[in-house]
């Protein structure tokens, strides 16, 4: 081989390392970036006291007389957190903004009331006022739903609150289903479950589609002696993330309890009798 050709060969080589060693800067560069804009997007006062009591004022006298004129809710699987100490990443399927609303009123009030809720970074934290409403009413995070991931610093926040006992409410689909089904299904709360050891439960929600579907932001009207939308929410059984399984693995377990209960009327086993979701519950606790 010439020593032209050599030296162009060393040179190709070189600049292959460069241009690595710029992309590898720069994939740090935009991590480190996203890691910022999640933690100065959360909102942590809405987890304080106050707000707390302000959240379950909303939701129990306001938000619940509000949907009870549409819609009638069920909850079956109930008791299994009165095995289980906090926390533990809730995981659910998602096709309309009632699923949020419906989930939190289904939860034993301890429960709900150190629960917070992922949501997407680009689309509830473009604006300051709206943040911070959704954050007093559901007691949101931000997540990112097009890039980073678990240890770059983008679930810092996160990783906090679960130290701190707080349980998580993720919808891994990152949209709302257009069409009601359920689609695939992304691995970040299988990441945030075997990072810190905790189960995570799966969480069936039906009838919201049909009451609510994306493109509306009020429940759907009926003719006025129609029956009210009927909402079904499935707690499933806690699993548990084994440290070495695949996140996709993970998943599919989850995955298989969404289609199970999808696929039937009655509750996907095991299932406990229904319980009624009462018109009002138990004054706040804080």
């Amino acid at each position: 081989m010439g020593s032209g050709r050599v030296n162009r060969v060393n040179r190709s080589v070189r600049d292959a390392r460069v241009k690595g060693a710029e992309l590898g800067r720069t994939a740090a560069t935009r991590s480190a970036e996203i890691g910022r804009n999640m933690r100065t997007l959360d909102v942590p006062w809405a987890r304080c006291a106050p707000a707390r009591m302000v959240r379950e004022s909303i939701l129990q006298f306001i938000l619940a007389p509000l949907m009870n004129i549409y819609t009638r809710e069920r909850v079956w699987g109930r008791e299994v957190f009165d095995r289980m100490p906090f926390p533990v990443i809730l995981v659910a399927n998602h096709s309309s903004h009632l699923d949020t609303p419906t989930i939190l009123r289904a939860l034993p009030l301890p429960w709900r009331q150190r629960t917070a809720v992922a949501a997407a970074a680009d689309y509830f934290y473009k604006k300051r006022g709206v943040k911070e409403l959704v954050a007093l009413i559901f007691n949101t995070v931000p997540l990112s739903r097009d890039g980073g991931g678990v240890g770059n610093g983008s679930t810092a926040h996160v990783d906090k609150l679960i130290k701190q006992r707080w349980n998580l409410l993720m919808f891994p689909e990152g949209t709302r289903s257009r069409d009601g089904a359920l689609h695939k299904l992304r691995s970040g709360a299988a990441a945030i479950a075997q990072q810190h050891g905790i189960p995570i439960v799966p969480i069936y929600v039906k009838g919201t589609h049909d009451a609510m579907p994306p493109g509306r932001n009020w429940p759907k009207k009926r003719w006025l002696l129609a029956r009210r939308y009927r909402l079904e929410v499935h707690f499933g059984a806690p699993i548990w993330p084994r440290p070495d399984e695949p996140r996709s693995d993970i998943m599919r377990r989850v995955k298989g309890f969404l289609e199970a209960a999808a696929g039937l009327d009655a509750p996907a086993p095991p299932t406990p009798a229904p319980a009624r979701v009462p018109e009002r519950s138990a004054a706040p606790v804080v």
